[in-house]
């Protein structure tokens, strides 16, 4: 029995010495000081950019529509068929409309036969009143020789008044002759008038017959055909449409939505790139071209439709493509950049209030506007301190008036009383009403402004809202000497979604900064302080 309790002894001793083992390890582990991932600090070209949806379209499609009701006898192209404009493209059938150019032709033709005959009868009343003056002047003359027999006694007065009788009838005759050649000739005129009515039925139905034959009104590609030959055409409403052809497909455009929160950044000429599906891994270059200020509400998101254009020499981009627009709202190189995880790490047990770094977290994937109160002042215009410092610039900059100084006043005064309740907006909705504010603030002061002016004022805002240089605040952490993290604070420039731009006196390439903690005993990852996955956008 010695040797069976002696081996139990052995047994726990070995099991004390390896709970012992895994009790020290677990203690080193869980004491042991955290293992830091970094990043360097790079210098290089960083670029600002807006991205969005839109569909490729034709920059100028014409629907083909009819004029005239009818059943299709012919359609003379298909789909992708290219025309001439005036082509004929499709006809309807023109026998009914024929048969009205005829009996319009007949009524001309009778109108014309009519007015004929109140010519012949204006010349047989003009004769009647030849027949009538004469008759008239005989009478005249008759009168005269028994008015001078009558002085003499040779006749009575009775003949005498017989004569004048006589006159008076045939004066009388003529008047009447004349009135009717008056009447024939105003007969003659709403003949005249029938044949121009006539005419006009005429060219009527010969202009309906005309369109019986559909011809392209521009040239261009049919990228749409909505009727079959045989089809009834009914017109009598509206004109249907037939055909849609897109004038030149190596000019094509992207229309595309941009949120009200990125319009601003937006400007005509500016650089912009975009995919395509059905060409994966291949960029297409355009430009900015017009940006239309009617806003669109879907869902309680208001966005702004923007033209990009796309040129196609080689006709590979269809009409209808969805693309992803890229649009380059600014542009830097050899600055000084760091990773976006960077800016949103922050060690275990430190607190603080928010930077413009931490506060541009949670909107967008790539990074959105601050949604702190601090950020939130500052895309509104700031406090009182940046408004003043503006307000200064401006005076000095844009010469302004005693009245525009008044005006601005009372705009930067209208700005601080919306700051005010900016503050007790939800962290959700902050950024976007800032920005709205912002907008606001700057439609106000550009409204008070002569035309010189405003171009000034335009490069003032643009660098106050960081285009031209970053104003933002946030932090990086670098290591010490013992090693433990370091804070240090950094001025924020632009941001590609990724990367941003820093400056700072402490700062330079190479740089070792944080960007997360290694966890122990796991997949060895880094774990990043709070926040999305996107890191700050700066402009």
């Amino acid at each position: 029995m010695n040797w069976l309790r002696k081996w139990w002894i052995w047994l726990v001793l070995v099991l004390l010495l390896v709970a012992g083992g895994v009790a020290v390890k677990f203690w080193s582990k869980t004491n042991a000081a955290p293992e830091y991932k970094t990043s360097k600090i790079e210098k290089g070209a960083i670029t600002a950019s807006v991205s969005a949806s839109g569909t490729l379209s034709a920059v100028r499609s014409v629907q083909v529509g009819s004029q005239v009701s009818g059943q299709l006898k012919e359609v003379l192209v298909d789909f992708n068929s290219e025309v001439k404009q005036g082509q004929l493209i499709a006809r309807i059938d023109p026998e009914t409309f024929q048969y009205k150019v005829r009996q319009a032709q007949a009524d001309v033709d009778s109108a014309r036969a009519q007015v004929m005959s109140q010519q012949a009868n204006i010349a047989a009343q003009r004769a009647e009143v030849s027949r009538a003056e004469v008759n008239a002047a005989d009478a005249r003359s008759d009168l005269e020789r028994k008015q001078q027999l009558m002085d003499k006694g040779f006749i009575s007065a009775a003949e005498r008044d017989k004569a004048q009788s006589t006159y008076n009838a045939l004066a009388e005759q003529v008047k009447t002759a004349k009135a009717q050649v008056a009447v024939a000739q105003a007969n003659a005129g709403g003949a005249d008038a029938a044949v121009k009515q006539r005419l006009s039925v005429l060219a009527q139905a010969n202009i309906d017959l005309e369109r019986t034959a559909i011809k392209a009104p521009v040239s261009g590609v049919v990228i749409k055909r909505s009727v079959e030959s045989g089809q009834t055409v009914a017109a009598s409403l509206q004109s249907p449409e037939l055909f849609v052809i897109a004038e030149d497909l190596t000019d094509m455009q992207v229309d595309t939505a941009i949120d009200e929160s990125e319009i601003g950044r937006i400007r005509v000429g500016q650089k912009a790139t975009f995919t395509v599906d059905a060409f994966a891994g291949r960029n297409f270059e355009g430009e900015v071209k017009q940006i239309r200020k009617a806003a669109q509400t879907v869902s309680n998101v208001v966005t702004y439709m923007v033209e990009v254009s796309a040129p196609n020499p080689g006709k590979d981009l269809l009409p209808g493509m969805t693309a992803n627009v890229r649009v380059v709202t600014d542009a830097r190189t050899d600055v000084l950049k760091v990773s976006n995880s960077a800016l949103r790490f922050k060690p275990a047990g430190v607190a603080g209030s928010k930077t413009s770094a931490e506060a541009g977290r949670g909107e967008r994937g790539s990074g959105a506007r601050g949604n702190s109160g601090e950020r939130a002042e500052r895309s509104n215009g700031g406090g009182g301190g940046q408004n003043k410092a503006l307000r200064e610039r401006m005076e000095k900059d844009l010469q302004l008036s005693e009245d525009q100084k008044a005006k601005l006043d009372t705009i930067f005064s209208g700005s601080r009383e919306k700051m005010t309740a900016l503050r007790e907006a939800p962290d959700a909705e902050r950024g976007k009403l800032a920005e709205r504010n912002r907008s606001e603030m700057q439609s106000q002061i550009a409204a008070i402004l002569t035309p010189d002016q405003k171009k000034k004022y335009d490069d003032i805002a643009a660098e106050q809202s960081g285009r031209r240089g970053g104003n933002a605040r946030g932090r990086i952490y670098v290591l010490d000497q013992h090693p433990q993290p370091k804070e240090l604070p950094v001025q924020l420039g632009l941001s590609d979604g990724s990367m941003t731009e820093v400056m700072s006196p402490d700062v330079a390439e190479g740089l070792e900064v944080i960007v997360g903690v290694v966890q122990q005993g796991g997949s060895g990852k880094p774990a990043g302080g709070p926040g999305g996955p996107g890191g700050p956008r700066m402009f």
